[in-house]
Parts: structure tokens; sequence; C-alpha cells
């Protein structure tokens, strides 16, 4: 009989395996990364930081949450609004699918599967505490890894709009972890600027 402890070690490690596979690297703390990689282990160890006690579940979903990300690249969709939020929608439901045959592979029933789905298309959002958090966690780990490299490739304007749609998706504790993250004054100036509009 497989414990709850070694079935979620065994889910992560095929998520891992997974996200391992990313043909894109990134260089982080002084080496390269397969890039959802890098995101998934930020993603796991900002949930222990916001949330030591996170269920089983949201630690899979905030593991998987770019599962495989780069086998449904931007480009194929249109570059509009539209195209982008097929792409998103159709992202998230491949790393639902994906990531709930990882976990039949090590013995999570159905309901365990669909909850993942739901996680991962965020179902509920402001109204399940558990796909809050994976929100918070995201916007957590946008702000705190990438939104300096983000604010040197758009302009002011669109930045104050992301800052603030970021934190529009967050909670009240999502917004007391934010605070916390150390940013450059650039930064800081434009979350400012963004939290006064």
């Amino acid at each position: 009989m497989m414990t709850q402890n070694s079935r979620l070690q065994q889910v992560l490690a095929l998520i891992d395996a997974e996200n391992r596979e990313d043909p894109n690297q990134v260089q982080a703390e002084g080496q390269s990364w397969p890039k959802e990689y890098l995101y998934s282990r930020r993603m796991s160890e900002t949930l222990t930081d916001f949330a030591a006690d996170a269920p089983e579940l949201l630690q899979i979903a905030c593991r998987a949450q770019h599962i495989k990300r780069w086998s449904i690249p931007r480009a194929g969709y249109p570059m509009d609004r539209a195209g982008y939020k097929r792409w998103r929608s159709e992202l998230a439901e491949f790393h639902g699918e994906l990531t709930a045959n990882l976990m039949a592979r090590v013995g999570y029933d159905e309901g365990e599967q669909q909850r993942i789905r739901d996680l991962l298309l965020k179902k509920q959002l402001k109204r399940d505490p558990q796909v809050q958090a994976l929100e918070d966690v995201i916007c957590l780990v946008f702000i705190r890894y990438y939104l300096e490299d983000f604010a040197t490739r758009h302009s002011e304007e669109k930045l104050v709009d992301i800052i603030r749609k970021t934190w529009g998706k967050m909670s009240p504790d999502g917004h007391a972890a934010a605070l916390q993250i150390p940013l450059s004054s650039e930064i800081q100036a434009l979350v400012g600027k963004a939290l006064q509009g």
C-alpha cells in the first residue's frame, strides 16, 4: 500500500521529469536550468513560504502550473487579445490533463484528478481558497522572479496596468506577502504608481 507522502513525492518527480525536458534554458543562481523546471521549483518554494501547511493537491497544482508549457507555443495563436486568451485557456486544459494522467499512474483517484483539473483551470477563483492560494503563489513568483525582466521589454504604461491586474487577482494574504519581496527602486516606484491608481 502506497503512503500518501510517497505518492506525492512520486507525482512531483514525474512532473519534474516532464519539465526537465524543456529545450529552453535560462540562467539563474549561477547555472543553466530548463526554463519550466526552474519555474516549477520556484512555485513549490514560494508555496512553502506562503502556506507551509498547503494540502497535497495544492502542492501538485503549484508544481504543475506550467508543465510542458513549451509544447503549446504562443506563436501558434493570433497575436491579439482573443488569441492570447485562447492560448491560456488551452494551456490550462493541457496542464490539467497531463497532470491528471501522471497522478493516475501513482494511484490518485478520479476525484483527485478532477480536482487538479479544476485548480489548474482556476475554477471559482476568489471563492475557492485553494484556487486563490494557487493564484497568489503565481503572482508572487511573477513579482519576485520575472517582473524585473518583464519591465525591460514593456512600456511604463503597460507595466503599471499589468501590476494593477496582478494585484487585483491576489488575496489580502497575497498582498502582504508581495509587500515583503525585495524589489529594485525602479520596480518599487512602478508598484507604487500602480497601487495608487
